[in-house]
């Protein structure tokens, strides 16, 4: 029964035609909702990202998710990834804004990176999810390279 559920489960899902996210149908319920912001589509690394700030309820926007960061010592490069799928959608989408998702480690910064000059040229805002001291944090566990991004991304309070 058990084996059943799981061949019929593997059957089921794919991945959503202009996101990549998980879904059983052609597209997924993000993507088909109408009252979210379509000019606003946030690059995350993988579904666990995506899943991470939809349950933040935070952001009322789209999503593309990579499926990877880059890795090069990996072999892992812009074509293993879905950079190619990102552009198709500047076609058909309005988009006005791109915030970059990816995590703050080495593969998720050099991703951030590639795709900040990549889209340079394009006429989209582009910006990139704040770094800093989690809540509850204290500062004295923290560690420095968190500092070092809090003090520099900090704002006007």
């Amino acid at each position: 029964m058990l084996a059943e559920s799981i061949r019929q489960l593997r059957g089921n899902i794919r991945t959503c035609s202009i996101c990549f996210h998980f879904t059983d149908g052609p597209i997924c319920a993000i993507c088909g909702d109408p009252a979210r912001n379509t000019g606003e589509v946030c690059i995350v690394e993988s579904t666990a990202d995506l899943l991470a700030i939809e349950q933040s309820g935070a952001f009322k926007g789209r999503y593309h998710v990579l499926q990877g960061v880059l890795a090069p010592l990996d072999g892992v490069g812009p074509d293993q990834i879905r950079i190619k799928e990102l552009f198709s959608r500047f076609g058909s989408e309005k988009i006005s804004e791109i915030i970059i998702a990816t995590n703050p480690s080495n593969e998720g910064e050099a991703t951030a990176h590639y795709l900040l000059q990549i889209l340079k040229d394009r006429l989209v805002i582009v910006t990139r999810i704040a770094y800093g001291i989690p809540m509850g944090g204290d500062l004295k566990y923290t560690d420095r390279i968190t500092v070092e991004r809090a003090l520099k991304g900090r704002r006007a309070f």
